[in-house]
């Protein structure tokens, strides 16, 4: 007789459910070797902790164990304590060791490269954390590579994942007719696989061990919707904080929500920002915005309610789900009524740039100031010579330049001023542009004096004038202001339902 809550659990480590993912004896084989400590790093919730749990208790060394977290702080101080009096501990695990400092992380590398070093019996060190955490190990301190084991998990095979299903079903003399479909569902997850089948016998009225055989046969789409009834009210709250980002911009490239729809995306729950940059060209620069910059990092770690679902390592440039149930909740959220709930005017861009801008050099300080503010307050996507200097080395700048004026930004701002006209690249640029006048994409930003006559083609395109002799604050902001309204309007108008 077994009751459900002991057959498929949502929490703890199985005992009739247990499955050995393909990394088991990898792991048993290193925490058997002297002197070996164990780095184990992979998604939330495929087992990582539970597989290293039952090889101690397997290989006979689960007597003298610790585990720990840095979520705890009392947990903090005896992993600091470790760190210097470290004689005779036995095991010690240590759950979600990325979230560990840098000076930590410095002190363990030196710690496990002495372990290894002397072949210390009585203390191994197991570390467990989200994907591609020891890089980070490894980036302080190179030579620690060849002084441990590191086993890197993988997302579970559907075969693994079924096995715990059928090992489930024999133990409640249940048959889950739609199986496969938990099996497609749990992504790889065991975490989510055992929620899954939990979710369905509760449904069934199936509360432990029957005795006799019964099918169940609920629609699986059914028990997804009960179960993301019960984590939207957990989860909407932290998905919408992070995807409107510090305040809500509605015209702007929305570089957290677009992060946040590739996490839903990706097969490890991990993405890299080098791999994003490659795979989505038109995004890179509203990103590398806010990643790059240290946005990214700001947001997360000053919201305790981001920072339970999301890791971002600065180092790495990894952006990782450490939450498998939100992760379940992001593969299964309906993202159009999620955009539509969170109020951006569009999310999927056609043009590299929102706006190019184009200046003679004696205005380039009120033109940086400007980007600064499209940029960073409006997380528009802005081509400005001085924040592509790498990419203009050794480039033929006439193959650079012509596509970013002629097609790749959505609007071209042009500052005249009375240089604008003497310069080889300003004339360059504006022979490109010229046939956009048609398409209203340039917006004359004009310098008071420079004004247009009525001979001039400028005479009939509205334009704003800037003042060089008054505080150019303002004007700036004002200038931001009347563009992304613009722009605002333009995509809300090319929107459909």
């Amino acid at each position: 007789m077994a009751y459900l809550e002991d057959v498929f659990k949502d929490s703890g480590v199985p005992t009739h459910t247990f499955v050995e993912p393909n990394e088991y004896t990898k792991i048993v084989v290193a925490l058997r070797t002297k002197g070996r400590c164990l780095v184990v790093e992979g998604p939330s919730g495929i087992g990582k902790t539970t597989c290293v749990l039952k090889a101690l208790e397997n290989t006979g060394l689960s007597n003298t164990i610790q585990v720990l977290t840095p979520r705890k702080k009392k947990d903090i101080s005896v992993i600091h304590d470790i760190l210097t009096k470290n004689e005779n501990v036995g095991t010690v695990i240590i759950d979600d060791f990325h979230l560990l400092t840098i000076g930590d992380k410095n002190s363990l590398s030196d710690l496990m490269k002495t372990i290894a070093d002397e072949e210390r019996e009585d203390i191994k060190l197991v570390l467990i954390g989200i994907n591609r955490a020891g890089d980070s190990l490894i980036n302080l301190a190179p030579d620690l590579n060849n002084r441990i084991t590191t086993v890197k998990f993988e997302v579970n095979p559907d075969s693994k994942i079924l096995e715990l299903v059928e090992k489930g079903e024999e133990a409640l003399q249940i048959e889950i007719k739609y199986k496969e479909q938990i099996v497609k569902r749990a992504n790889g997850s065991f975490h989510i696989a055992q929620l899954l089948c939990k979710e369905l016998c509760i449904i069934a009225k199936v509360l432990m061990t029957l005795d006799k055989k019964r099918e169940l046969n609920t629609d699986i789409n059914y028990v997804v919707d009960k179960i993301m009834s019960d984590l939207s009210r957990v989860f909407e709250n932290k998905a919408r904080e992070f995807a409107i980002g510090s305040r809500l911009r509605s015209s702007g490239r929305a570089p957290y929500f677009h992060l946040l729809y590739w996490l839903s995306l990706s097969k490890d729950w991990t993405i890299r920002m080098t791999d994003i940059y490659l795979q989505y060209p038109n995004n890179k620069a509203s990103i590398s915005q806010v990643a790059d910059k240290g946005f990214l990092s700001k947001l997360i770690n000053n919201s305790e309610n981001i920072k339970s679902v999301i890791h971002y390592d600065e180092y790495s440039k990894v952006l990782t789900v450490e939450d498998p149930k939100f992760m379940f909740y992001l593969q299964n959220i309906n993202w159009h009524d999620f955009v539509k709930r969170i109020g951006f005017s569009k999310i999927n861009f056609d043009s590299k740039y929102d706006f190019a801008l184009s200046f003679a050099g004696e205005v380039r300080s009120v033109v940086s100031e400007l980007s600064m503010v499209l940029s960073e307050e409006y997380e528009c996507s802005v081509f400005y010579d001085f924040n592509e200097q790498h990419k203009i080395l050794g480039e033929d700048l006439t193959d650079y330049f012509e596509p970013i004026y002629s097609s790749e930004a959505e609007f071209i701002i042009v500052f005249l001023d009375k240089n604008y006209p003497k310069k080889l690249w300003t004339n360059f640029e504006s022979d490109k542009f010229k046939k956009r006048f048609g398409e209203h994409a340039i917006i004359p930003i004009i310098f008071k004096g420079c004004e247009p006559t009525q001979f001039d083609k400028l005479a009939n395109i509205g334009y704003y004038t800037f003042d060089p002799e008054k505080e150019s604050k303002d004007q700036i902001r004002k200038i931001a202001d009347l563009v992304v309204k613009k722009l605002d309007e333009k995509r809300r108008e090319g929107i459909t339902e």
